[in-house]
């Protein structure tokens, strides 16, 4: 069993035999384009740590997070307000990295310290950054949900066309940084990040997890952004990266005040990315209902590598505490069926790279279920663009996508896309430091 590690890296020789650290490092230097890594941290930091067990990855990865906001709460205090920031925004990455890495290996009483270093550091980051940040608290049933209200430096209350951005299964809000968020405020985008439950503070902090139903997340989310000034409700798009995949065309069913969306990639089946590493023999048990059985060769198995228990738990615990049986049949749900589908308004832009390793061929089925709603944007190996997520390819992908984006929302809004799209990032306020 390899348990939701990807299970090949086709896209090029490589920096790792592991694919999990492999495809770490590769998101690490797309991250660079946005000012959240720099590729010279990022090879110096895996040349000290080699092969080395998975505490020596964490260590390497908090040593150089510590070191940057140090300097970045240095260089604040001088007032040099940018480079701290980006400092901040790059000491945010590393120590996230550092964060998942003690997964399985620490308890929370070590790990809780780290993640709150980590937000720390993006807190310092969203003060100083060049774009004006307002912080959000989003109702969510019987609780909240944090965000954050992003605008261009020049925007003051003229209404701009605005970019909602949906996380993953485990992406750092600087990650998230990075996937649509600087791109979008380049170009002159409003820009809404937040932690949905089973994400980040709320899983790690509150033990609220997952739930498939998203537009029970998306729909108090969408109130609080049309409810903030300055947000154009003409020109409101919504973004979902990985896993959110399924989360927001889930959500555009029932929630229908979204102009355009963009999923990255497109997913339909999430289970399909952990029944393909379980293997045919435990997936025949979990189809006949034999969970009894199901859960007993899995303990066996997982008792043969640590390496495959910890990522399960990682993996699993978003969904909920119970049995492996349990766990699978509550990813089955996160499933976007036909009927549902169709309920679908939104036009809808698809990435579909080449090779990729979670969700191979969902993009076009997607796609396919959604018809004409559906743009496809293919990336391929060739261009350095393949892969889940298209990792090392962000700029490519920032791109295809705000080009199509651009042009979607002036043609929703009667506007010239002229008028806004492809803003100057100097007038926009927005650099990578």
């Amino acid at each position: 069993m390899n348990i939701l590690h990807p299970t090949h890296t086709a896209y090029s020789t490589g920096f790792y035999s592991d694919p999990g650290r492999d495809y770490s490092v590769r998101l690490l230097l797309g991250y660079c384009g946005s000012g959240a890594a720099d590729a010279g941290e990022v090879l110096r930091t895996i040349d000290t740590v080699g092969a080395g067990h998975q505490r020596d990855w964490y260590e390497a990865w908090h040593r150089v997070g510590r070191r940057l906001a140090a300097d970045a709460d240095a260089g604040a205090a001088r007032g040099h307000r940018i480079s701290a920031a980006f400092a901040h925004l790059r000491a945010a990455t590393y120590l996230s990295e550092a964060f998942d890495a003690l997964d399985g290996i620490a308890d929370d009483a070590e790990r809780m310290p780290v993640f709150a270093e980590h937000r720390a550091a993006w807190e310092k980051f969203v003060d100083d950054g060049p774009f004006v940040g307002r912080r959000l608290t989003i109702p969510y049933e019987d609780t909240t949900l944090p965000g954050w209200f992003l605008s261009p430096g020049d925007a003051g209350d003229e209404p701009r066309p605005t970019l909602v951005v949906v996380n993953g299964s485990d992406g750092s809000v600087s990650g998230l940084w990075s996937s649509a968020a600087h791109g979008a405020l380049r170009r002159g985008y409003r820009v809404v990040m937040f932690d949905g439950p089973g994400q980040q503070s709320m899983l790690f902090e509150h033990g609220v997890t997952f739930r498939p139903d998203w537009e029970a997340v998306l729909t108090p989310v969408t109130d609080t952004v049309l409810g903030l000034t300055g947000v154009d409700p003409r020109r409101l798009a919504v973004y979902g990266i990985s896993q959110a995949g399924y989360w927001v065309p889930r959500a555009l069913a029932f929630e229908h005040r979204y102009a355009a969306a963009v999923v990255d990639p497109g997913v339909v089946e999430v289970q399909t990315s952990w029944l393909d590493n379980i293997g045919g023999t435990l997936g025949k048990k979990l189809a006949q209902g034999k969970y009894a059985d199901f859960d007993s060769m899995m303990s066996i198995g997982m008792k043969a590598s640590k390496a495959t228990k910890r990522m399960w738990d990682w993996r699993a615990r978003p969904y909920g505490s119970g049995s492996y049986s349990d766990t699978m049949r509550a990813v089955a749900e996160y499933t976007l069926t036909d009927d549902v589908a169709a309920r679908i308004a939104t036009p809808v832009l698809i990435t579909a790279p080449e090779d990729e390793q979670f969700w191979p061929g969902q993009s076009e089925r997607l796609a396919a279920m959604l018809g004409d709603r559906a743009t496809l944007i293919a990336f391929t190996a060739a261009e350095g663009a393949s892969g889940h997520c298209e990792p090392m390819a962000r700029a490519l992908t920032e791109q295809r996508m705000f080009d199509r984006l651009d042009e979607m929302l002036a043609h929703a809004s009667g506007a010239d896309a002229d008028a806004y799209a492809d803003a100057d990032p100097g007038a926009a306020g927005v650099a990578a430091g």
